[in-house]
C-alpha cells in the first residue's frame, strides 16, 4: 500500500515541478514579450516560439510521470 502511494507521489512530482517551473518561465517570457511587441510588432512570431519552448518541460515531465506510473522506467 505504501509503495503505491510513493509511486503516485513520484509521478505527481515528475509532472508538478516542471509545470511550476514552466509557469514561472512563461510568465517572465510573456511580460518581456509583450513589452517587445509594443515596440516592434514584427517580433510576434519570435515571441510565440519563445512562449512555446518551455512547454517541452511539462511534456517531458508528463512522459516521465506516465513511465513511473506504469513502471517502465
Amino acid at each position: 500500500m505504501l509503495e503505491k502511494g510513493l509511486i503516485a507521489l513520484a509521478a505527481a512530482l515528475a509532472i508538478g515541478i516542471p509545470a511550476l517551473a514552466t509557469a514561472y518561465a512563461m510568465a517572465k517570457i510573456g511580460s518581456a514579450g509583450s513589452g517587445a511587441l509594443a515596440e516592434k510588432p514584427e517580433l510576434a512570431g519570435t515571441v510565440i516560439i519563445m512562449e512555446a519552448i518551455p512547454e517541452t518541460m511539462v511534456i517531458l515531465g508528463f512522459v516521465v510521470g506516465i513511465m513511473i506510473l506504469f513502471r517502465l522506467a
